[in-house]
């Protein structure tokens, strides 16, 4: 018997099958059923832009459904536009620069979520989706720069810079 996981990515997989086939109440279900998943990846990238970027990927996803030839890889190759739609959110709103790591809250606040994302919000989006991937989503560095479209070294580089920014702030 399957886990529930399971079972949502094979109804996922069956949902990408009939929507690619012109099913547009399929489309409807699976665009629906990717935007939790979505909205996890985009969130802790485009910070407050999380939902535009989710709406941006579920754009992207809709429009590139077609392109998509093994049904199967449906959540890598979601995940890979999520990614790239919250890093190109999140840049134009102005948040590629990293902001002033000095003004972070001081570990054990009783808002522990609230100081994780606060001092996520002070990387650069791309040290916040190498982040994701990796933390998050348990990726390898050769997926996760897969994903981000970079070489393995310059992920490993980012990674590195970005858990090293991110110790700085959180023991702050």
């Amino acid at each position: 018997m399957s886990s529930g996981a399971d079972r949502g990515r094979e109804r996922g997989v069956a949902l990408a099958r009939a929507a690619r086939r012109g099913d547009t109440l399929a489309l409807h279900d699976l665009l629906d059923h990717l935007t939790p998943y979505i909205s996890r990846v985009c969130g802790p990238i485009a910070l407050d832009d999380g939902p535009d970027a989710t709406q941006e990927a579920l754009v992207a996803v809709f429009r590139s459904l077609r392109s998509l030839r093994e049904p199967e890889a449906l959540y890598g190759w979601v995940r890979a536009i999520a990614v790239r739609e919250a890093v190109r959110v999140a840049e134009r709103a102005g948040r590629a620069r990293p902001a002033e790591l000095a003004e972070v809250p001081a570990p054990g606040d009783p808002q522990l979520a609230a100081d994780v994302r606060d001092v996520l919000s002070r990387l650069a989006p791309g040290h916040r989706a190498v982040l994701v991937l990796r933390d998050v989503e348990g990726l390898d560095e050769e997926a996760a720069a897969a994903v981000l479209g970079v070489p393995t070294g310059t992920a490993k580089s980012r990674l590195h810079r970005a858990r090293r920014s991110f110790r700085k702030a959180w023991s702050a």
